[in-house]
């Protein structure tokens, strides 16, 4: 091996130190008989993928793909190996980083009831889908981030994947600011998120906002936002129901894409302010893509992450007259009418939006008949971690407007760089993470909710058949999907602490001090006594 690639191993370990593999052997296979029972995956630690095309999102090349111990060792043609190596021949598939999907709600107590899908059950049907890491979202308890922290580490003790953790603000004082710094400093979070939606619960106000993102900026901390103006959202909620409109189409029209769009603009502006980076979660329509796509023309650092329901769905589905089929796509921002779909995927394949989420946030249909008289009572959330990289394929590169490098970018290796995790995530390059999938382009795949992974009993994607199938999931160097048999070890996965300052912070220094030196300020004036 060149000494370059020796020395970015090493270099990789030091920054990214990874458990002992007994740390994850020993776990028992079990999971209440409903995953991979009496099976705990490939045992063997040494993998060969022989023969596949390797997709990075820079490039990609005919070549093997070794690995050992839960690290890829070596990507390039011809590798020889010996006997007690398990060989996978991918021969005219693809060979890509495992997905990383950046926006996920698992075990989240909302709305007077709990997501069906835990860390377990959510990871596990993320993997059966090809991806192999995910973010969520911390809620703090009652509003102290720590608490928050604290119990989302114990969620996550079943995790069968690797996650990382991004964190909530609800509320602002001298506790939440210093609680911020540890988290960052100490717990490897990287990432804050602000409600400027649910009033009277989650949201947050412009003043908050706006600490928010100056303590953000200091600790190199990227600023979320759920973008909905929920002080208008609570007047249209209103107006429907004086209406007499108390069913799920209520959602939708209580909350129309113009005040998506104002709240995006309102934390652009605001970002702008501060000069601090700002990421927008969940882009649902072309009012808040326009907003996206002005700012960065102008230059500002914003990021936007349109999420596969988004893109994929319309609105239409929300005046069904079946209950249970017209609640199961209640979700905020409301998925939008015929149009801003494609839209979306015209600026996700253009670079106006950077990266796919999912915003996989799932309640069964008992749980969304909490609001069967009442549309504001409905749990709002959609699945979409087993489904996102299947869907994004067919729909975006079977359709060829993207390539196969694009395709890594915006479901991998975009969310490493802004996370800060890049190349131990969202790469296929010795020294990275062994989180590998083998898609075939010709494979085909059909959405079941009788067949997910999900404990939910609908899927928003019900009956979808399309092109491009993830055949093998590697996560952590273990063979995990294969032959359509998930094998995952409850509390294998491993808590990914994130760096602050990515590379969205490059430059703000400078920034700030040609801004300081425009200012022409303060002006020395001779005073006069008056005669």
């Amino acid at each position: 091996m060149a000494l370059d690639a020796i020395f970015f191993i090493v270099s990789l370990f030091l920054l990214f130190p990874s458990p002992s593999v007994s740390d994850s052997t020993t776990q028992f296979c079990s999971a209440g008989g409903e995953y991979g029972v009496g099976s705990c995956g490939v045992s063997s630690t040494r993998i060969l993928i022989k023969g596949g095309i390797v997709v990075n999102a820079h490039h990609q090349e005919l070549a093997d793909v070794y690995v050992e111990d839960g690290i890829i060792v070596a990507v390039q043609p011809n590798i020889k190996v010996g006997d007690e190596v398990t060989v996978l021949d991918a021969t005219g598939k693809f060979v890509m980083p495992g997905g990383i999907d950046p926006h996920t709600h698992l075990a989240m107590e909302f709305m007077g009831t709990e997501t069906i899908d835990d860390f377990f059950s959510g990871q596990a049907a993320a993997l059966a889908g090809g991806t192999t890491m995910h973010i969520d979202f911390v809620i703090p308890i009652n509003g102290n981030l720590v608490a928050g922290f604290e119990a989302y580490e114990n969620k996550s003790r079943e995790s069968c994947m690797d996650y990382g953790f991004h964190m909530a603000i609800t509320k602002w004082d001298e506790g939440v600011s210093r609680d911020m710094e540890i988290l960052v400093k100490e717990k490897g979070i990287n990432s804050f998120k602000f409600f400027l939606a649910y009033k009277g619960s989650l949201m947050v106000t412009d003043d908050l906002l706006l600490e928010g993102l100056k303590r953000c900026k200091s600790l190199g901390a990227l600023a979320m936002v759920h973008a909905e103006n929920g002080d208008a959202v609570f007047e249209g909620q209103k107006r429907m129901i004086e209406l007499g409109i108390t069913g799920p189409e209520g959602h939708a029209l209580s909350r129309p894409p113009v005040l998506e769009g104002e709240a995006t603009a309102r934390a652009i502006r605001l970002a702008r302010f501060v000069n601090t980076p700002l990421y927008v979660v969940h882009v649902m329509s072309v009012d808040a893509m326009d907003e996206i796509a002005k700012a960065r023309k102008s230059g500002q650092k914003v990021i936007g992450e349109p999420v596969v329901s988004g893109l994929i769905l319309d609105d239409h589905w929300l005046w069904d007259p079946d209950f249970t089929i017209a609640s199961k796509y209640v979700m905020s921002p409301p998925i939008r009418p015929v149009g801003h779909g494609k839209a979306l995927q015209d600026a996700l394949s253009t670079g106006i939006l950077q990266l796919v989420g999912t915003d996989h946030c799932t309640f069964n249909s008992t749980q969304k008949a909490l609001g069967l008289d009442d549309f504001r009572k409905i749990p709002n959330g959609v699945n979409g971690l087993e489904e996102r990289m299947h869907l994004i394929w067919d729909t975006m590169v079977g359709s060829g407007q993207i390539s196969a490098t694009d395709y890594v970018r915006i479901t991998s290796t975009e969310s490493a760089r802004i996370f800060n995790i890049y190349p131990r995530k969202g790469a296929i390059l010795a020294g990275s993470d062994a989180d590998i999938i083998i898609l075939n382009p010709n494979s085909s795949y059909e959405i079941s909710s009788k067949s997910h992974h999900s404990r939910s009993d609908t899927n928003v994607y019900e009956g979808r058949r399309g092109k491009g199938k993830v055949e093998v999931t590697i996560a952590g160097g273990r063979i995990v999907w294969e032959n359509e048999e998930l094998k995952v070890v409850p509390g294998s996965g491993k808590y990914i602490e994130m760096p602050p300052f990515s590379y969205l912070f490059d430059g703000i220094e400078k920034s700030d001090a040609n801004y300081l030196s425009s200012l022409r300020a303060p002006v020395k004036r001779v005073r006069t006594e008056a005669t």
